[in-house]
């Protein structure tokens, strides 16, 4: 590769709300949506929600002549609602559901029948390897009593270990996706300490579009005003994340957002905004990519982010054992009112009652023992997440203890790299 070889690289992404029967004008939004993506060209279109595989085949029918690869991410029972279109060949591709999605019961707000997930597509690019990355997270419904918080910080620790164990050849990271999380909440912080990846909107030279950067803005016509009272200016859910590694140098050149409508048409594309980014990557000179030793007192944002996800994963650990416990005891309870049943069937007492109670006694066990199983998992699931934290934690503490030198931060080698190209 040459060294002054140079790279842009133009994405867009978007939440593309595609509900069947629910979302209003689907078909006509997913019509516009193929329009503006062959008008626009982008490298790389990594869309979510993109619930029907019908809308997915029509997409790839009409962008076929712009986009020479797509793939559409299959899982759970409706589909994890990811799909990739690209203007360069696909070399690899591979997918990570999450192993926490939601509760089954929850049926008013579907999440674990969709398969939340992680797909990654590997691209080769002049030589450069590029591993995208899109994703959608569990929505959060109630901020202020969110039920979903620990299976939604689980989630981005599942998210940042997948991205770390498969980026390790790969010279540029980039992620797109719906995290159904605020810049500042724990688990968006948790991914971007752990994976060293940069905000597009804070890192971008040149930025058009919402105030904010807010992804979910009251002038769309399909959002919920409701939802959006406490923040007037809407909220920034959706990302644009990447890094390069070893002697690769990215930046953002222009960020720009939909602001409630569609750029040529008018009207929306989706209740969520798009976001359109263009990157430019190149060797970096030393100067751009020094390697500076970090102290306990810099390691402290991470070690700091990596216990508060420790104790919201003890929390919900704790909140899925004591339904696993709630549980058994209403399957004890049915297995005696069954046994109770039995007696009075057998003595002739009560026959017509016995029968009568049989139905709902079965119910509450088999009820009661597919909470119980399902809260178990929960429980384990939130536990093995725990684990790898309180190992990290615990290998911190030795690299501290006996004064070794931490590794350089990939994230402060980009910021260092920043400073350098501003000079």
């Amino acid at each position: 590769m040459k060294p002054n070889f140079s790279l842009r690289l133009r994405v867009f992404n978007l939440n593309c709300w595609g509900i069947p029967y629910l979302s209003k004008h689907r078909a006509d939004r997913v019509k516009r949506l193929g329009d503006f993506l062959n008008v626009e060209s982008f490298d790389l279109a990594l869309l979510e929600e993109v619930w029907s595989e019908q809308d997915f085949q029509y997409l790839r029918q009409k962008l076929s002549p712009t986009y020479l690869a797509a793939h559409y991410f299959r899982s759970g029972v409706i589909g994890s609602g990811l799909c990739v279109f690209s203007k360069h060949p696909i070399q690899e591709l591979t997918q990570h559901v999450y192993s926490l999605n939601g509760y089954p019961y929850m049926i008013h707000h579907g999440d674990w029948f969709c398969g939340k997930a992680v797909g990654l597509l590997v691209l080769h690019l002049s030589g450069l390897v590029l591993n995208a990355y899109v994703t959608h997270l569990h929505a959060e419904y109630n901020r202020q009593k969110d039920i979903y918080l620990a299976h939604r910080v689980a989630q981005a620790w599942e998210l940042a270990q997948f991205i770390h164990h498969t980026s390790k050849k790969a010279d540029v990271v980039l992620l797109c996706g719906d995290l159904n999380m605020h810049p500042e909440d724990l688990g968006c912080c948790l991914l971007k300490e752990w994976t060293g990846l940069r905000d597009a909107y804070l890192e971008t030279q040149d930025f058009k579009g919402s105030e904010e950067g807010n992804t979910m803005v009251p002038q769309n016509c399909y959002v919920t005003q409701q939802e959006l009272e406490p923040f007037p200016f809407g909220i920034r859910i959706d990302y644009v994340l990447y890094k390069a590694v070893s002697e690769f140098y990215i930046s953002c050149k222009t960020l720009e957002t939909t602001i409630g409508h569609d750029p040529h048409r008018g009207t929306p594309l989706s209740d969520h905004e798009a976001l359109m980014a263009t990157l430019f990557v190149r060797h970096s000179t030393p100067q751009q990519n020094p390697s500076p030793i970090h102290g306990p007192a810099e390691r402290s944002p991470l070690i700091s982010v990596l216990r508060e996800a420790w104790t919201e994963l003890g929390l919900g650990m704790a909140q899925a054992r004591w339904w696993a416990t709630f549980s058994g005891y209403v399957i004890g309870l049915g297995l005696l009112l069954l046994a109770l049943l039995c007696i009075l069937a057998a003595g002739g007492g009560a026959r017509e009652a016995a029968i009568l109670f049989w139905t709902p006694s079965v119910g509450l066990v088999l009820g009661g023992g597919a909470v119980y199983l399902f809260h178990l998992q929960e429980a384990k699931g939130l536990y093995r997440a725990q684990a790898e934290l309180q190992h990290v934690l615990g290998r911190a503490r030795e690299t501290r203890n006996l004064g070794l030198e931490p590794q350089p931060s990939p994230l402060l080698g980009q910021q260092e790299g920043d400073r350098a190209e501003e000079q």
